[in-house]
């Protein structure tokens, strides 16, 4: 059963069962350990941004060892409380499985040498699961760069994993390959490349849809920004007549383990976000992140304003 399908019959039965109010986070949980404690919920479920979790105060539980610890999803005006157990030390969290709050979800994401844009000491990560030939991965991107990158400022950083959905996408995995060649000599220029491939991947593909045109097209492009960003050629040169799919099947494999079946697919500090979500939700997880950091999220944007524009000075007859 998907998550999403699992939250819903969760929210139902707040419905039937008798809605509760939401509780307030228990002052007796610390805060690193209430937003660890969110992350694996949300994880668990993969609830949207929009349903919000509350952490309630943990009670006496007929298990040794683990006390009560009920946890409120919030969607609008539904609420459903859910009863999990706590460790006594802390570091275990039940509810059907046990998951370990020692851990993010994201932890074991390996991110070792990959380019990052944004500020490399920001507190706040930004992992993408990302295809180069998905149009909703181009959605998200547009979304990210420039208007998320320009919102959040030196507060977050960004990090691309590969993801290329083979089986929909035929030019994706060398498309990956080729960025991955311009990566190991500049992060620049990989992050300028995949601006292209984003901005364009219509050219990519071609009226015709022939592939061997569209690998020379993705060559093509790598070699014009290798140029751009004076990058040793003959090295790209080579990389790129290898074709070596190897760093790219080991994120795939890592995209496998964390259960992710489509993209792109984010993990902002941990949180995951799937699809090419509205900009608010994402910003609210974004948000999220940086309060438990400690960090001040930007002032929400003003509305557009709807009132009739001023006369012209003087007025008129």
């Amino acid at each position: 059963m998907p998550r999403i399908r699992l939250l819903a019959g969760l929210l139902a039965i707040g419905l039937t069962a008798g809605c509760k109010a939401q509780t307030a986070s228990s002052p007796g949980i610390d805060p690193a350990l209430g937003r660890r404690i969110e992350l694996q919920v949300r994880s668990e479920f993969e609830l949207p941004g929009d349903v919000t979790v509350s952490v309630g105060a943990p009670k006496p539980s007929q298990f040794t060892g683990y006390r009560t610890l009920p946890i409120v999803l919030a969607h609008g005006s539904k609420t459903q409380e859910i009863d999990y157990l706590l460790s006594t030390d802390e570091t275990k969290l039940v509810h059907m499985d046990t998951m370990d709050l020692t851990r993010s979800p994201a932890d074991a994401i390996d991110i070792a040498g990959r380019p990052i844009r944004g500020n490399p000491s920001a507190k706040v990560t930004i992992i993408n699961f990302d295809d180069l030939e998905c149009p909703y991965c181009a959605r998200m991107h547009q979304e990210l760069f420039p208007a998320t990158m320009a919102r959040y400022g030196d507060k977050v950083r960004f990090i691309y994993k590969d993801d290329p959905l083979i089986d929909l996408h035929p030019w994706a995995m060398h498309a990956s390959v080729d960025a991955n060649c311009l990566a190991a000599q500049s992060g620049a220029v990989y992050w300028t490349y995949v601006d292209y491939l984003h901005g364009h991947g219509d050219e990519i593909t071609g009226p015709d849809r022939n592939l061997d045109k569209s690998y020379a097209a993705l060559d093509r492009i790598a070699r014009q920004e290798a140029t751009v960003g004076k990058l040793d050629e003959d090295r790209l040169n080579a990389c790129i007549a290898k074709q070596d799919e190897t760093q790219i099947r080991a994120s795939l494999k890592e995209a496998d383990t964390l259960g992710i079946e489509g993209t792109p697919a984010l993990f902002v500090d941990g949180e995951r976000v799937n699809g090419a979500v509205p900009e608010n939700e994402l910003w609210a997880a974004i948000d999220r992140a940086l309060i438990a950091k400690g960090e001040q999220p930007p002032a929400p944007q003003p509305a557009p304003s709807t009132a009739a524009p001023a006369p012209p000075a003087g007025g008129g007859k």
